[in-house]
C-alpha cells in the first residue's frame, strides 16, 4: 500500500524485456514493493546507485509505457507504523488518461484530464485520485474531463511540470469508490441471478 506522496524522482537507465532499471537515491531490498509512476512493482535487483524492477506483459499493455524512458515518480511501500498522509493507493492502475488542457493560474496550474468514460463514475468531485502515483484531489468534472489544480510545491517535486497536452498518464481511481462500486455491482448480479432462478423454478412447474 502507498500514500500517493512521491518520495523521489528517479532516472530511467533502461527498459529491456520488461526489466526497468532506475538510478535513484533510495536503496530498497530485493523483494520490496515500490511504486513507479503509480505502478506497484517488485524490486528484483539492487546496485550501488539504483535498482531494477520487472513489469509483466499485462502491465506493459495497460500503462503509459512511453513515460518509462526519462524521469519517473517513485514511492516505497508504506510500513507498519508509518505516518499516514495522502490517501490509500494500491499501485493498481485502472486506465490511462490523456491531458487535454493546461491552464496557468499564476501560482498554480489546472490540468484537465480525460479518462475512459467507463471509469468516470469512480471519480468523485473533492475525492481522491492518483495520477502517475501522485495523490491529488479532484476539483470538479467538466464535460467528461477531470480538473485538478497543481500547486507550486507539487510542480517542483514531481514530473508534472513536464506534462503537455496529449501526455498520457496512469490513473488509479479512489480505493473506496472501486470497492463500493464492485459490491453494488455484485449485489445487483446476485439479485438478478436469484430472480432468474426463481422464475425458472416457477415456470418449470
Amino acid at each position: 500500500m502507498f500514500s500517493g506522496l512521491i518520495r523521489e524522482v528517479a532516472k530511467v537507465q533502461s527498459l529491456t524485456n520488461g526489466k526497468l532499471t532506475l538510478i535513484a537515491k533510495h536503496t530498497p531490498k530485493i523483494g520490496d514493493s515500490i511504486s513507479v509512476n503509480g505502478i506497484c512493482l517488485t524490486v528484483i535487483a539492487v546496485f550501488n546507485n539504483g535498482f531494477q524492477v520487472e513489469l509483466s506483459p499485462e502491465t506493459l499493455n495497460l500503462v503509459a509505457v512511453e513515460n518509462l524512458t526519462d524521469e519517473v515518480h517513485i514511492e516505497p511501500a508504506m510500513q507498519m507504523g508509518d505516518r499516514f498522509e495522502g490517501h490509500i493507493v494500491q499501485g493498481h492502475i485502472d486506465t490511462v488518461g490523456i491531458i487535454k488542457k493546461i491552464e496557468d493560474l499564476g501560482n498554480s496550474k489546472n490540468y484537465f484530464i480525460w479518462i475512459d468514460p467507463k471509469f468516470l463514475h469512480l471519480a468523485v468531485p473533492k475525492g481522491s485520485i492518483a495520477i502517475d502515483g501522485v495523490s491529488l484531489t479532484i476539483n470538479e468534472i467538466i464535460n467528461g474531463l477531470i480538473r485538478l489544480t497543481i500547486i507550486p510545491h507539487t510542480l517542483s517535486n514531481t514530473i508534472f511540470h513536464k506534462y503537455k497536452i496529449g501526455t498520457r498518464v496512469n490513473i488509479e481511481t479512489d480505493f473506496f469508490a472501486r470497492y463500493i462500486d464492485n459490491i453494488l455491482k455484485n449485489r445487483e448480479l446476485t439479485k438478478f441471478n436469484k430472480e432468474s432462478l426463481e422464475n425458472s423454478i416457477f415456470y418449470s412447474w
